[in-house]
């Protein structure tokens, strides 16, 4: 059965560094493209970064430059490194596939940009 575990977010202050780490279960990770999204409060989740099976990438218009998506097959994890963070960055953090599959939404984890 596929699973997706979010884990590294956490309360940061703006202009400050997290490290997002997402592990798959049930599946031959590295055929797959990801994703990572976010939903923050009263919003719509919505797609940050994507990294195809050959590691290509896209990001939101919103992180670039400041997000970094990779990969790590051999550990089914897929990384979102997130730098000079902002207050709008605050929102829980998904992984899914690309293309999302709503029954295999995890619990996220929870990323506050506070001074």
């Amino acid at each position: 059965q596929v699973q997706f575990v979010e884990s590294g977010g956490g309360l940061v202050q703006p202009g400050g560094s997290l490290r997002l780490s997402c592990t798959a279960s049930g599946i031959i990770f590295s055929i797959y493209a990801m994703g990572w999204y976010r939903q923050a409060p009263g919003k719509q989740r919505d797609l940050v970064a994507r990294i195809t099976s050959s590691s290509s990438t896209n990001y939101a218009d919103s992180v670039k430059g400041r997000f970094t998506i990779s990969r790590a097959n051999a550990k089914n994890t897929v990384y979102l490194q997130m730098n000079s963070l902002k207050p709008e960055d605050t929102a829980v953090y998904y992984c899914n596939f690309d293309t999302p599959i709503e029954s295999r939404w995890g619990r996220g984890t929870q990323v506050i940009v506070s001074s």
